[in-house]
C-alpha cells in the first residue's frame, strides 16, 4: 500500500469518529433539555391543579337541606302549681259485702314532677253478706253500721310519658304507683287502713286531667265472727285541676 492511501484512509477514519462524538453531544443536550423540561412541568403541576381545588371547595354540592320546615305540635303540660284537687267516683268491692258505689275527694301536693303526697276521703254504703241473702235472717250489721267511710295519705310515683292519638294531637300522661296509710269506719268501729294501687292520668290541659286508678284497702276485720284481713277494691275515674 501507498504512503499516500494510508494518510487518505487515516483521515477518513478520523471523520467518521468526530461526526460520531459530535451526534452523541446533540443527543445527550436533547436529553438534558428533555428532562429539565419535564421536571419544570411536574414542579409547576399542583399549583396549576390548586385553583380549580379551591373553586370546588368555595361551592361544595348541597346534598342535605338544613333548611327543615318546623311542625308545630300543641302538647299540654302540668301547670306551675303544685296543688291538685279532685272528685272522684266509682265502684268499691267490700269483702264479704258485695260491691257498692263510691264517691270522695282528693287533694295533692306534687313534690316534683315525679313525687306527690296526695289525701283522699270518700263514703260508700255496704251491701249484705251472702248468708244474709240466702238464710233471710237476722243483719249483721244496721242500716248506720253499713256506712263506709275511709280518709288515708298516700305518697306517690309518677312515670311521665306521652299518648298519642293522632299524629297532630298529643297528651301528656302519667302512669303513677301509691303507698299510703288512713281509717276506715265501718261496722261501727275504726281500723287502721293499708293502701295500695296505681293509676294512669292523661293531661288535657296545662290545668286540667282525667285519671283512672285501682286502690286496694287492707285492714283486720271481725264483722262476720272471724278476724282477719279484708281486701276492698276500689275502682274509680276522677278529674282534677292544677292550681
Amino acid at each position: 500500500m501507498k504512503f499516500d492511501d494510508l494518510v487518505f484512509n487515516n483521515n477518513f477514519y478520523k471523520s467518521i469518529y468526530k461526526g460520531l462524538i459530535q451526534q452523541r453531544k446533540i443527543a445527550n443536550k436533547a436529553m438534558m433539555s428533555a428532562v429539565v423540561i419535564l421536571s419544570t412541568g411536574l414542579l409547576n403541576a399542583p399549583a396549576l391543579a390548586q385553583p380549580s381545588i379551591q373553586e370546588n371547595a368555595e361551592q361544595p354540592p348541597a346534598l342535605i337541606d338544613p333548611n327543615i320546615e318546623r311542625r308545630e305540635i300543641d302538647e299540654s303540660d302540668i301547670d306551675t302549681e303544685d296543688f291538685e284537687i279532685g272528685i272522684f267516683g266509682g265502684f268499691i268491692s267490700i269483702e264479704d259485702f258485695e260491691s257498692s258505689s263510691v264517691v270522695g275527694a282528693s287533694i295533692a301536693y306534687h313534690i316534683n314532677e315525679n313525687l306527690f303526697l296526695e289525701a283522699r276521703y270518700a263514703q260508700a254504703t255496704a251491701g249484705q253478706t251472702s248468708f244474709e241473702l240466702l238464710s233471710g235472717g237476722a243483719p249483721f250489721l244496721t242500716e248506720e253500721e253499713r256506712d263506709y267511710t275511709y280518709y288515708n295519705l298516700s305518697l306517690g310515683y309518677n312515670i311521665n310519658g306521652e299518648t298519642f292519638f293522632t299524629d297532630n294531637l298529643v297528651f301528656n300522661s302519667d302512669v303513677y304507683f301509691t303507698v299510703g296509710a288512713g281509717s276506715t269506719d265501718f261496722g261501727g268501729d275504726e281500723r287502721f287502713t293499708i293502701s295500695v294501687g296505681a293509676g294512669y292520668r292523661l293531661l288535657l290541659t296545662d290545668f286540667w286531667a282525667l285519671k283512672v286508678d285501682v286502690r286496694d284497702h287492707v285492714f283486720t276485720s271481725d264483722i262476720i265472727g272471724v278476724e282477719k284481713d279484708v281486701h276492698n277494691l276500689a275502682l274509680t275515674l276522677s278529674t282534677t285541676f292544677f292550681f
